[in-house]
Formats: C-alpha cells, sequence, structure tokens
C-alpha cells in the first residue's frame, strides 16, 4: 500500500531521483551508452528510485512498532500487539535485503556506499529521537535549530541527497554536478520538513485537534528567542491546568504563534528553498528541472 498506493504521496523521493536524472541527462564519458536510456534516464537510475523508495518504505514500516511497556488495557490485546511488531520487524527487514540486493546489481561501488551511508544516517537519526522521547519528563528537547537541522538531515535529508548524487554518480557526472545534486536533495527535503512543521500554525481554520510536536522548528525556535527556562515554565503553566487536551493544544499553539519562531520558520523554509534553486541552476533548462523547482515552490511558498 505504501509503494502502490497511488493516493498517498509517499513516492515523492523516486520521483526526485528520476526527476534530476532526466533534468541532468547523459554525461559526455556515457555518451555511448545513451541506447540504455528511456526517456532520458538510465535503467541503472530507475533501479536507484525503486531502490530509495524501498529504503524509506523500510524505515515508515518499522517506524510503526508500538512501545510495549506504554501501552494500556483500552488499546487491545497485548498478544496482538506483539505479533503486529514481529510483522512489522519483519516486513521492514524483508524490503531492506531487497533494497540491498538490487543496490549490490548495480555494480558501483561509489553507489553502494553512499546508500549504505545513507541507510546508517536514518538509523542514527531515529534511534535519537527515540532515546530523547523515552526520557522521563521531558517535555522538550534543550536544543537549538543548528542541532535540530543536523537531526533533521540524518532521519529526514540524508537519504534523498546522497540518492540524487548516487544517481549522477550512475550517470558518470563530474563531482561538481554530483554536489549540485545532493545539495538539491538536502535543501529540498529540509524546505519539506519545515513547511510540515509549520501546517499547524499557518494552516488557514486548522482544528483545535490537529497535533504538533513541541520538538519542531517553530516550537525550537521560540524556546532559542524565549529562552528554555521561561519555555519549559509556559508549557508547565498550561499543562497543569484542569483543561480538556485539545484545549492545552490550542494555547500551546498560540503561545508559539505569539513569539518569533513561526515567521522564523518561515524564513528558514524559505532560505532552503532558495538554496534548493539554486543548486539547479547547474542543470540545462527543461521541463525535468521545472518540476523539481515547482516541487521547491510548492513547500517554500505561503
Amino acid at each position: 500500500g505504501f509503494v502502490y498506493d497511488s493516493r498517498n504521496n509517499l513516492q515523492m523521493r523516486g520521483l526526485v531521483v528520476l526527476l534530476i536524472s532526466k533534468a541532468a541527462g547523459p554525461s559526455t564519458a556515457e555518451l555511448s551508452f545513451q541506447h540504455n536510456m528511456v526517456s532520458g534516464i538510465y535503467s541503472s537510475q530507475r533501479s536507484l528510485a525503486e531502490i530509495t523508495e524501498l529504503i524509506h518504505t523500510a524505515f515508515l514500516v518499522h517506524r510503526g512498532i508500538v512501545n510495549i511497556g506504554e501501552l494500556k488495557s483500552c488499546d487491545g490485546p497485548l498478544k496482538d500487539m506483539q505479533f503486529g511488531n514481529k510483522m512489522a520487524v519483519l516486513s521492514g527487514d524483508f524490503l531492506l535485503a531487497n533494497a540491498c540486493t538490487s543496490l549490490a546489481q548495480l555494480q558501483n561501488t561509489k553507489v553502494v556506499e553512499l546508500i549504505s551511508s545513507a541507510i546508517g544516517d536514518l538509523v542514527q537519526g531515529i534511534y535519537y529521537e527515540n532515546s530523547k522521547s523515552s526520557e522521563e519528563n521531558c517535555l522538550t528537547d534543550d536544543i537549538g535549530i543548528s542541532t535540530w537541522k543536523e537531526q533533521v538531515f540524518l532521519s529526514h535529508s540524508a537519504l534523498l541527497a546522497k540518492s540524487c548524487q548516487a544517481a549522477m554518480e550512475l550517470a558518470k557526472h563530474s563531482t561538481e554536478i554530483q554536489d549540485m545534486a545532493f545539495q538539491y536533495g538536502k535543501h529540498m527535503s529540509m524546505s519539506h520538513k519545515l513547511h510540515s512543521d509549520l501546517q499547524p500554525f499557518v494552516k488557514e481554520n486548522s482544528s483545535d485537534t490537529m497535533a504538533f510536536s513541541l520538538n519542531c522548528a517553530p516550537a525550537v525556535l521560540h524556546q532559542e528567542f524565549l529562552g528554555r527556562d521561561a519555555w519549559i515554565k509556559q508549557i508547565r503553566e498550561l499543562t497543569l491546568r484542569p483543561s480538556r487536551p485539545a484545549c492545552v493544544s490550542q494555547q500551546l499553539r498560540e503561545a508559539i504563534k505569539a513569539g518569533k519562531g513561526v515567521t522564523s520558520a518561515i524564513d528558514l523554509c524559505r532560505c532552503h528553498g532558495n538554496r534548493a534553486l539554486a543548486a539547479l541552476e547547474s542543470f540545462p533548462p527543461s521541463e525535468a528541472r521545472a518540476a523539481l523547482a515547482n516541487i521547491v515552490y510548492a513547500v517554500s511558498r505561503f
């Protein structure tokens, strides 16, 4: 369902890899192999796009594992949750194994190294998220926006950035073009993450129950401007009131909107979007390049 359901947009990473492959076209070193191209994309680049999607989907499945220790009786039978966890682990591992097999068949050492390091980045990023969230009385992380960016790169941007770079390597493009593809993938996905974090704060007529994390970009920036102690005090004052959870969430949202966190996050989103667009300037004008630019516009315009 994650991979084949046409109603969702989870295939974005594979699409970007295909578009940037088409935008770059064949390199002068690979002109003799143009007969292997279909619609301006090498078969190895199509395989890479599929591998990228498999890896992303595998981690989505693994993220679905339930913490048994936090379950309540109303959540359902324990044995069902345990069975579900086993299936999530096995299904995710199955997808990762298929991705690694396909990766080896590309027979390119640098591409294998790039994608393997991206998998390592994902594991590190997700491990960091989980280790923080399990701390007792941890309302929100004591981090600045620079640390937030490092964490988001690991858990959200590294796979796409390194896949874009690997697509250029498969077509034997120069290191300069490979770096521009990496920069596009990195900054576009950072902009995408910021856009996602901003939705509860900028969406018109958003419901009171629209969930957001206290470790999202607007909240992290709000904490930077306000100060850690003042932010924790503000959270505790609201959460200790005898209010419904939805009311507390709405009040926290309004507190963040009243500060500089939201406007700063919008500026940061646009900044990453502009850096992604600047990286695209290295590619010749084409429909594929225009499509990549439109993806950036979609997540960086408010």
